[in-house]
């Protein structure tokens, strides 16, 4: 899916894009019927209230019998005491249709978007993959809910209707028959712009909706630049847009709506007025052109119900096409048709062998290329050098976000595109640069994890990462909500609960990914003191531009370009006064050390 939207050089969405919509139906049959048995006998009651009318007419008012006269008005009172009943079962059973339907959408959109890989989010707006979730959907739930059931119910009023006509009076119903194709044809004519307009309606909300995701995500960098008016004005301009094609749909159905309004109902006056001349000779009993007049408005209700669905038939296909789109796209990162598993208990032995790799956004550029290294199990082993050397790319093929094009990479001698990606993460536990909080509990960010740790194992992870103090500090301490992003913490508080949740996970395999980039040296001084103990056992990968931090590492990897140009331990490697040493020391002077 391409970044932004682009809705020239998309393909114009059709009724038939709303086939993909059986599979959320089919799991509530039993609504989908309830509503079928209402909907015919709300209909059938309707078109025999023309007839109760024609006996009125014609003979409820010359009888002389009071009994006859009131058991004629009971009968009319009875069919709408059904109707009521009726109407009132058809809109519960597609109403709540329609809900469940929308939720098992959702729940299948989402699920599909949360396991596509890292590159899929890189190339998509996550404001976009909203709208898709919420705007979109919305659009379907409407069709769903109650387009159909209009849809459904007016042409089967059409078509009862148009039988009921030609059985009353054949010859009124051939004056209606030949106004048919003038009503269909503005149908068809409109229906086209009606369909591009409300793909393009969908695309312009989207581009608003990515556009206050960006900057409301941002808020910080937002306020520090002074852009408020700046960024308000961008999101001014996107719903203008989208406001500017929306009022082009609108004019176009409304439109579309009065054309054919215009012309049901002159065909109305039309039969009326040749009904009203046979009155008039004799020919015609005025019961019958009555009941005549009823049944042909109620085609012309049906008529103009189905010109009016028919826009939102469309608009619900250019949201289904768009809803499709995401889900016909495929994860390049999938689990192997036949995986491996793991030795239990997981030593967390690694091996890069001429591990080469392109990001699929820089294709002509190498981030790892002939990449060769061995870690034994219980190594701690850190990687330095220069931004862009290719550190982060280790982490994120160790962790499956992307699939090296050359050579392998082996977990206890397993290749790692052998293995369920669960069994694989689930071997790892990682801290981040930058710690991603969410907006629960603080118990809740620890047991990202591992969900089932219990509120002890919690509060040991806690004092472990040196988490305990600010947390218990809180309002409800553990319970307490820490805001989205963690908006309630300093970058320091973030770090340490990101690395309590690593130690709490447990896993055999540990990548810190600058994980003390964010703290004060004290707090550094105490995290490194957790770190080694969370470290004993388990293999550690540890990625650090302050050397001071991976000084006791067993063994320290220095790249450049994508290649381990030296490795040894901080000794050997600064008695070799290469690049790392030229690093050490430019860092320590710095530091004053």
């Amino acid at each position: 899916m391409p970044p932004r939207s682009n809705a020239a050089s998309r393909p114009k969405g059709r009724p038939s894009s709303l086939s993909k919509l059986w599979p959320f139906l089919r799991p509530h049959k039993n609504l989908g019927a309830g509503w079928l048995i209402f909907l015919a006998i709300s209909s059938s009651t309707t078109l025999l209230l023309p007839a109760m009318v024609r006996r009125i007419i014609d003979h409820g008012f010359k009888d002389t019998s009071l009994a006859s006269l009131n058991a004629t008005f009971m009968g009319l009172f009875g069919l709408a005491l059904v109707l009521a009943v009726a109407t009132a079962g058809r809109y519960f059973c597609i109403t709540l249709l329609g809900e469940r339907a929308l939720a098992s959408l959702r729940e299948r959109l989402y699920d599909h978007v949360i396991r596509m890989d890292v590159d899929f989010f890189e190339r998509s707006r996550v404001g976009e993959l909203i709208s898709r979730l919420s705007s979109d959907t919305e659009v379907v739930q409407a069709l769903i809910g109650s387009g159909i059931s209009v849809a459904l119910r007016s042409a089967v009023m059409l078509v009862g209707a148009a039988i009921a006509m030609v059985w009353t009076s054949p010859r009124l119903a051939g004056l209606i028959a030949l106004v048919i194709p003038a009503v269909m044809l503005p149908i068809m004519l409109f229906g086209r712009k009606v369909q591009r307009l409300s793909r393009q309606s969908q695309d312009r909300l989207a581009d608003a909706a990515a556009i206050a995701n960006e900057t409301l995500n941002a808020a910080a960098a937002v306020k520090a630049y002074g852009r408020e008016g700046i960024e308000s004005r961008h999101y001014a301009e996107a719903i203008r847009a989208a406001l500017s094609t929306a009022r082009r749909r609108i004019s176009t159905r409304a439109l579309l709506t009065m054309i054919v309004i215009v012309l049901v109902f002159g065909a109305i006056t039309v039969v009326l007025w040749a009904g009203a001349r046979q009155v008039v000779a004799g020919t015609l009993d005025p019961g019958v052109l009555g009941q005549f007049v009823l049944y042909a408005v109620f085609a012309a209700g049906s008529v103009a119900g189905l010109s009016e669905v028919w826009g939102d038939v469309l608009r619900a296909a250019g949201a289904m096409e768009r809803i499709g789109e995401l889900l016909s796209e495929r994860s390049q990162i999938t689990d192997p048709p036949a995986p491996l598993r793991l030795a239990s208990p997981t030593t967390g032995t690694l091996r890069f062998e001429q591990v080469g790799f392109h990001y699929p956004s820089r294709p002509d550029r190498a981030a790892l290329e002939q990449f060769d290294l061995h870690i034994r199990a219980g190594e701690t082993v850190a990687l330095v050098g220069p931004s862009g050397a290719g550190k982060s790319t280790v982490l994120a093929l160790l962790l499956r976000f992307y699939d090296p094009q050359h050579g392998r990479i082996m977990l206890d001698g397993v290749d790692l595109r052998e293995l369920r990606l669960a069994e694989l993460r689930g071997a790892m536990a990682l801290v981040p640069q930058e710690a991603a909080i969410f907006a629960g509990s603080a118990a809740d960010n620890l047991r990202f994890g591992r969900e089932s740790a219990t509120l002890e194992e919690v509060q040991a992870a806690a004092r472990d990462a040196a988490a305990a103090e600010f947390i218990e500090a809180l309002p409800q301490q553990y319970d307490t909500a820490l805001g989205e992003h963690g908006v309630r913490l300093s970058g320091g508080q973030r770090q340490r609960l990101a690395i309590a949740r690593a130690i709490l996970r447990d896993a055999p395999l540990l990548l810190l990914d600058e994980a003390t980039s964010a703290l004060d040296a004290r707090s550094e001084a105490v995290i490194q003191q957790a770190l080694e103990r969370a470290q004993r056992g388990r293999t550690t990968l540890v990625i650090a531009h302050r050397l001071a931090t991976v000084k006791r590492a067993d063994r320290i990897i220095v790249m450049d370009g994508g290649r381990i140009i030296a490795q040894g331990t901080h000794a050997e490697l600064m008695a070799e006064n290469g690049l790392y040493a030229d690093l050490a020391r430019l860092q320590f002077i710095d530091d004053g050390s």
